[in-house]
């Protein structure tokens, strides 16, 4: 008997079940259909190859290319910005209804469709997706729309009217002049009377003329930054020709810049003319004349001194694991070493103490931080600075990497007690710098200045004290 009920039961369960089961089918077929019927359009944006947006200022047709690209193929064979594109082709891919209007109108002029129209090609699919657009509905701004191969009118999001509304200027590529920064190893600049050069080595950027030293490489990777990512405001021609060029002032222009690029065995050329409030551009990397931006201007105008670096010696002070540094007879000398885990810095002695690690690595930045007042080009001599035999000396091991080693040597002359600066030489350049002297109070006047403090024990009570 009990066998009985339970077989009745688990009957039971399973009628149950398969209830259930039903039901949340039933339920889920149901929020399909509800989510399908709220889209006007529901692809893959990856998936669009072609796509055509008919406005008010024409036809605008954008073909993928082989690498997944776009481009603009019509009114103009131009390259496309992939961002604008993409965008578009976004929003139309994934299009919610916001209302339906009309299951079945009667006149879909009622509604002005279609006043624009996007239309999509779809990857794998033999027809395409075309989207007709009418106004915009006076009470919210939302837009009356159809798709082609439907009846029904609905309302779509009034955010689509700013892609709708864009021109051919809006989608194509204003970067005409874009090529990879790193790949630059020398540049000339020409601005008016003023000319410089620049070439990067493996340590850095090196001003070559009209004067030889370091360049300030943050300034001039900025330089190329903004060179490179000079866009058009207006396209002046498409097809530059000898006499576009000569009507735009760019057979003489103010300002040319030559860039190297071994690496791809290019050079290329950037001219700039100014005219009243216009600048006019064209460059070896683009068959355009174009309009751009003045700002760059500034930068371009710039003599060579601003584009030098200050500093004594560009190194990050971190990387720094030995410092040595000798005043008045005395030399003191520290190591940083690595023990479980934890940085410390000793002095370089046969007891190699324990250093004082905020006391050298507050002189380390000092050095790193030591920039130039004034820049003394081709000395004829040291004697007059204090430097044929230098005042004080600071070398400064830095460890790039896990290998990469190298030393700077700071060389330190005669103090002006009462202009308060000092001329110092780094042993690697061959000029000097007039710097403030306020450094030299920082150097340790004697061998235990750098060493760690150590604490003191509790205190051992002597035989026969009283308490």
């Amino acid at each position: 008997m009990k066998f009985k009920n339970t077989l009745i039961l688990f009957a039971v369960f399973l009628v149950l079940l398969a209830a259930v089961l039903l039901f949340e089918s039933k339920g889920l077929k149901n929020q399909e259909k509800k989510e399908k019927e709220a889209k006007l359009v529901d692809v893959a944006a990856v998936d669009v190859r072609k796509m055509t947006l008919k406005n008010e200022s024409g036809v605008l047709t954008f073909q993928k290319d082989e690498k997944g690209g776009w481009r603009i193929t019509e009114p103009l064979e131009v390259q496309a910005d992939d961002m604008e594109v993409d965008g578009l082709a976004e929003s139309f891919a994934n299009l919610r209804i916001e209302r339906v209007v009309e299951a079945e109108p009667k006149d879909v002029r009622t509604y002005e469709i279609p006043k624009r129209e996007v239309t999509l090609w779809i990857k794998d699919k033999d027809l395409p997706v075309k989207v007709l657009i009418g106004m915009e509905n006076p009470i919210d701004n939302t837009l009356f729309a159809k798709r082609e191969d439907e009846k029904r009118v609905v309302l779509l999001s009034s955010s689509l009217k700013t892609g709708l509304d864009k021109k051919l200027f809006d989608f194509r590529a204003k970067d005409v002049f874009k090529f990879e920064t790193v790949d630059v190893r020398a540049i000339k600049v020409r601005a008016g009377d003023a000319a410089w050069s620049a070439s990067k080595k493996d340590d850095g950027w090196e001003l070559t003329a009209p004067i030889t030293a370091l360049a300030n490489g943050s300034r001039l990777d900025s330089l190329l930054y903004a060179l490179s990512g000079l866009k058009a405001k207006e396209f002046v021609s498409e097809r530059k020709s000898d006499e576009d060029i000569k009507n735009n002032g760019l057979d003489k222009p103010e300002y040319e810049i030559v860039l190297s690029m071994p690496a791809g065995n290019k050079e290329a050329v950037l001219s700039l003319h100014k005219s009243d409030d216009k600048v006019y551009a064209a460059g070896s990397l683009s068959d355009k004349i174009v309009l751009v931006d003045g700002t760059i201007l500034n930068d371009l105008g710039k003599k060579a001194d601003e584009y030098r670096e200050k500093k004594t010696a560009v190194f990050n002070s971190w990387e720094a694991d030995r410092i040595s540094v000798t005043k008045g007879g005395l030399t003191v000398s520290a190591v940083k070493e690595k023990v479980k885990d934890e940085e410390k810095w000793r002095i370089e002695s046969p007891e190699k103490p324990e250093a004082d690690s905020s006391k050298v690595e507050t002189f380390i930045r000092r050095i790193e931080g030591l920039e130039a007042m004034e820049f003394i080009d081709a000395p004829k001599g040291l004697t007059e600075y204090g430097l044929d035999k230098s005042e004080a000396e600071v070398r400064v091991r830095i460890t790039e990497g896990e290998s990469k080693t190298r030393e700077i040597t700071i060389l330190v002359g005669k103090e002006d007690v009462d202009k308060k600066q000092v001329v110092v030489k780094n042993a690697g350049l061959g000029y000097l710098f007039r710097v403030d002297s306020a450094f030299l109070e920082d150097f340790p006047k004697e061998a235990k200045d750098w060493k760690a403090e150590v604490a003191a024990g509790p205190a051992v009570k002597k035989s026969g004290e009283k308490k």
